[in-house]
């Protein structure tokens, strides 16, 4: 029999020795499962229809408000442009695309030892402090003054967040199995796709306010800043960090939340060791790469939402006030898409690439059009850009939820998310840059950059996924039920530390259930990948 392998490696299953797993090495929530797990029943058609309900009412509702939030905060200067802050702030066009930039290289910075942290640390405590930080810097973004002062706030701001949607999308991990997960994650990005809505009606109301003594802007920074402040308090009282310390879940519930989960996905809920072989595989997983590359053309248009208002002051007869509600309008429509997108996901299954591909053609047509329209077809190019600028957000979230579920072992799903994020700050970095003050009021080189490689080859990059992922299911399928058995039999739990032996005395268990392992899609051929 082998010594314990502290670090197990994809070439560990071709040995014909019995292969040993430290418990500190398993899923997190194996030590509650073992506690509670033979004392609950199984769920009944009836309990799981309520428990259904109840985790939408409360994880999914919680994720999507702080993802809101988040939107919320992206989206501050965007609206401060149009409340007086380039004048307070001495910004032009070109500088204020500057500031785009150095959020996404804090965001880019970030994303390597932010995701590690997010995996060492109780991740609700985490997401508390990153939610306390972010908003101490909303805060002092209204006492900014000048170029620098902006600069460095959203430089910080950027790095601060750059983890958010990852520790959120790995909550959604942990409570939902594959198939809710890849229906609601539309439904979850309707909620960033429709911050423009409270936001819009936020800086509508303060546009009303007559002689304010404080800055617009600033007045508008400081409610934004506030609903930041009560969120921060909320997580910290009550995100959970994994389902067995849910609190406003049954122990029962608990048990079955994470029952449905790892049966579903056949990967573990949450691992607290980095383990570096499965950061080595994601690297050298070719899929982890073609998923970066469609990230990093894919958010070359992500600039488009944050330029939207001056695109509509450059075209002339749109005001302060019409452009906030058009961009409410643009917002509304892209949440009726998302939820159209989710319902579609829920009915049939693995149409992902597909789907993502569907909700890419308004955009590209929305572009070609805005980009060769008449210029005084006003109407028409300001319909257009709600539509590009809007829309291509519902393949973002499907490939980013996608990217991770494709993905087993925590470590490897973590490296995975990272590079992906990494890759869109990239872009996000060179985004604002092509959208150059020389160019305006058209901006055609922007929107031909968007046009051929946002919405043309980045889908195209999702379709060659699929067909990759449906190939080894294929193959998976045929010795499905001899590979399930083998691992079975070959894989053991030792009730030990991390220690490179197995020590005299200790507990030697079989385990049926596979996810347990924290094995990776590579290592575990019977993982089958959702599509």
């Amino acid at each position: 029999m082998s010594k314990v392998d502290v670090d197990i490696g994809a070439d560990s299953i071709s040995s014909s020795d019995e292969i040993l797993i430290p418990s500190a090495l398993a899923d997190a929530t194996l030590a509650f499962m073992e506690e509670n797990d033979t004392a609950v029943a199984q769920i009944t058609p009836e309990q799981e229809k309520k428990l259904k309900k109840k985790l939408f009412l409360t994880i999914f509702c919680f994720v999507s408000a702080i993802n809101l939030l988040l939107y919320m905060d992206k989206a501050t200067l965007s609206y401060d442009s149009i409340l007086g802050f380039f004048e307070d702030t001495g910004l032009t066009q070109d500088t204020y695309n500057t500031v785009n930039t150095l959020f996404y290289v804090g965001f880019a910075i970030g994303q390597f030892p932010g995701q590690y942290l997010a995996q060492k640390l109780p991740l609700g405590k985490f997401l508390a402090g990153i939610l306390a930080t972010w908003t101490v810097l909303v805060f002092l973004l209204c006492t900014a003054y000048n170029f620098s002062g902006v600069v460095a706030l959203r430089f910080f701001l950027g790095m601060t967040e750059s983890v958010v949607i990852p520790i959120l999308i790995t909550t959604m991990g942990m409570f939902f199995n594959a198939s809710e997960r890849a229906a609601a994650q539309p439904f979850f990005f309707a909620a960033c796709m429709g911050s423009p809505i409270p936001t819009g009606f936020i800086a509508y109301g303060v546009l009303h306010i007559t002689n304010p003594s404080v800055a617009l802007w600033r007045i508008f920074t400081i409610i934004i800043a506030g609903l930041t402040f009560i969120m921060t308090i909320v997580v910290f009282l009550w995100f959970p960090n994994n389902p067995a310390d849910a609190k406003f879940f049954t122990v029962e519930e608990r048990v079955w939340i994470i029952r449905r989960v790892q049966a579903s996905t056949g990967s573990s809920i949450e691992q607290k060791v980095f383990k570096k072989s499965q950061f080595k595989e994601a690297m050298n997983d070719y899929i982890t790469w073609l998923f970066g590359l469609f990230f990093l053309l894919q958010q070359l248009a992500n600039n488009l939402p944050y330029q939207q208002n001056l695109l509509f002051e450059g075209m002339g007869g749109v005001d302060a006030l019409g452009s906030t509600l058009v961009s409410v309008a643009g917002a509304g429509f892209a949440v009726v898409c998302a939820l159209i997108a989710s319902l579609t996901l829920m009915r049939w299954k693995n149409i992902s690439a597909l789907t993502a591909i569907f909700w890419t053609l308004p955009a590209l047509v929305g572009s070609i059009a805005a980009a060769a329209l008449p210029w005084d077809n006003k109407i028409g190019i300001l319909a257009n850009i709600c539509m590009a600028g809007q829309i291509f957000g519902i393949p973002f979230i499907i490939a980013l939820s996608w990217a991770s579920s494709s993905a087993s072992g925590y470590t490897k799903k973590l490296t995975r998310s990272s590079v992906c994020l990494f890759a869109m700050g990239i872009a996000n970095i060179i985004s604002p840059q092509i959208w150059r003050a020389k160019d305006a009021p058209r901006y055609l080189p922007a929107w031909i950059v968007q046009i051929v490689l946002s919405f043309s080859l980045a889908p195209l990059i999702l379709l060659l996924i699929h067909f990759i992922l449906k190939r080894r299911n294929n193959e998976r399928l045929k010795n499905y039920d001899e590979n399930f058995q083998g691992y079975v039999n070959k894989y053991q739990l030792v009730e030990s530390d991390t220690s490179s032996s197995n020590e005299k005395g200790v507990t030697v268990a079989h385990e049926s259930n596979l996810a347990v392992f924290d094995l990776t899609d590579l290592e575990n051929k019977t993982f089958i990948y959702p599509l």
